[in-house]
């Protein structure tokens, strides 16, 4: 795991909006890859002081990462969270979906911030910035990462009660070995994304 250097997040936000109008609000999504499971896109923009331990979603364990979503809650200014469903993602494939999750999270809180940024390479509207791993290095892209990524897990585990067998609560939708596994056996519930490849078959 990388070591994350909180105050260089805020830094390098100072930096961006520099030419730029403030505040900043940062988005990122959660469960693209997944084979079931909604898609959850969140934005952010953060107020004053620093929220502890923040980083990228994916340096943190899961009981750090609820401390800092806490923490999220407490400092931020703005805050804005869309999933889609698996079955608006069949119909309209993953890139439409993610493109839409993350322009409606940012039109959720336009009128809270100046600029927008987002993690990967996206062509998003809205005057969106896109920067592949912008999740390690801003602040606000950053927590949207984390606030993505809890809510997301959150409502896997809800699934995993609705449709047991699979181990949602544990793979969060993503093809494991344990999943394709049950996929072999079960088949696939209403949450999985039917157009992946390997879902149908297992």
């Amino acid at each position: 795991m990388s070591r994350v250097d909180p105050p260089a997040l805020y830094a390098f936000d100072a930096a961006w909006t520099c030419g730029r109008r403030a505040p900043l609000a940062g988005t990122d999504e959660a469960g693209r890859g997944a084979l079931a499971g909604p898609l959850v896109a969140a934005a952010v923009v953060l107020g004053r002081g620093a929220v502890e331990s923040l980083a990228d979603s994916k340096a943190l364990r899961p009981e750090r990462r609820e401390l800092v979503y806490r923490g999220i809650l407490d400092r931020a200014e703005s805050l804005s969270v869309v999933s889609v469903p698996a079955w608006w993602i069949d119909r309209q494939g993953i890139g439409t979906a993610n493109c839409v999750a993350l322009e409606r999270a940012i039109s959720l809180l336009e009128e809270n911030a100046g600029c927008y940024l987002a993690d990967g390479s996206l062509r998003l509207g809205r005057g969106i910035e896109s920067l592949p791993g912008a999740d390690a290095c801003s602040a606000v892209v950053a927590a949207a990462s984390v606030v993505a990524k809890v809510l997301r897990d959150a409502a896997m585990s809800r699934l995993a009660a609705e449709y047991p067998g699979y181990g949602f609560e544990r793979n969060r939708g993503y093809g494991t070995r344990d999943h394709r596994l049950a996929l072999a056996e079960l088949g696939p519930c209403r949450v999985h994304r039917l157009s992946y490849a390997g879902v149908r078959s297992g």
